[in-house]
């Protein structure tokens, strides 16, 4: 003992990080993990997160507490993920708003989406879908386009509420089609919904769910799904990359994140694993039948996927002049 004591000192190692190290070394989990998600239960990001937790639990044999911190759109649940302890047993399944959006629209936020947090794994992706009314005489994008074109100014968009990823989807339209709309936010998407419905907005570009049914019944016309490959729900609607507005990618994800300063041991660990859950045919399955597209990679991916996006949302709020 007094060797290691000697040696330990000489290279400058305290026993505390050392006992801390072998805490690390051992199995991993060995006791419950804290998943946090910052939005409502029922939402993407909750049904993937419960569906991720289950069959964490069962491969690991250790619960995975999924906990929904709401509010402020995803940063109440993010500020007490980054104040959780990095010890491997508290994580966040951020979205592409709690990740990203809100760096580029929020004049002071109280974390930063890539400094405060390591990657994980990106666990699936939803495209948004940009619907009008079947009484405007636009059969396609490229129609609405020429309509805005005509009369800059005369057209609107509906959102669920500025800086959301419906308000920035449409923004980012605006900006690569060089056409000219009028935001009016609502309270959330089903109300925006319904507004397009009702004439009483023109254009909606937002999440899948609410607007499938009113489309399949016939009160909605799509123009378009914001992915780069065709929704599964909605094989005949076209990309807007396809019609003619190339790299055009605008899409709600959901991705495992770690407070900063948890281990490379298990982060790497969690990473390989979550890529064997997701590989399962059931669980592609399952995502798939809320929407979403199983996404995947490694914590790598993930980092320049979620830099990539930020860049991308700062460019389009500072044209647009979204400020929060």
């Amino acid at each position: 003992m007094k060797k290691l004591s000697y040696f330990l000192a000489a290279t400058g190692i305290s026993l505390a990080a050392l006992a801390q190290s072998n805490v690390y070394a051992q199995a991993w989990p060995n006791r419950p993990v804290q998943v946090i998600v910052p939005s409502a239960p029922g939402d993407g990001g909750d049904s993937a997160a419960r569906l991720i937790g289950q069959k964490l639990q069962e491969k690991l044999g250790q619960s995975f507490i999924i906990e929904n911190k709401t509010g402020a759109g995803g940063i109440l649940g993010s500020l007490a993920a980054k104040a959780a302890k990095p010890d491997g047993y508290n994580f966040v399944v951020g979205n592409a708003g709690s990740h990203a959006i809100n760096t580029a629209v929020y004049e002071k936020l109280a974390y930063d989406p890539i400094k405060d947090f390591e990657p994980v794994f990106l666990i699936n992706k939803a495209p948004n879908v940009c619907v009008i009314n079947p009484s405007m005489p636009a059969n396609n994008l490229s129609e609405f386009v020429a309509l805005a074109k005509k009369d800059p100014g005369k057209y609107t968009f509906a959102s669920g509420g500025n800086g959301t990823s419906a308000h920035l989807s449409a923004e980012y339209l605006k900006m690569i089609a060089g056409i000219d709309l009028l935001h009016v936010p609502y309270r959330g998407a089903a109300p925006a919904v319904l507004a397009v419905i009702a004439g009483e907005a023109h254009l909606f570009c937002g999440n899948l769910p609410p607007a499938i049914p009113h489309i399949k019944s016939g009160k909605l016309r799509a123009l378009g799904v914001t992915t780069l490959q065709r929704s599964p729900e909605l094989p005949n609607v076209p990309t807007i990359d396809e019609s003619g507005y190339k790299g055009f990618e605008s899409v709600a994800w959901y991705a495992f994140f770690a407070p900063k300063g948890t281990p490379t041991s298990i982060i790497s660990s969690l990473s390989k694993i979550l890529d064997e859950i997701l590989k399962a045919p059931e669980v592609r399955e399952q995502l798939q039948t809320i929407g979403t597209q199983p996404a995947g990679g490694t914590p790598e991916d993930l980092k320049q996927f979620q830099s990539n996006e930020v860049q991308k949302w700062i460019k389009v709020a500072r044209i647009a002049k979204v400020s929060l």
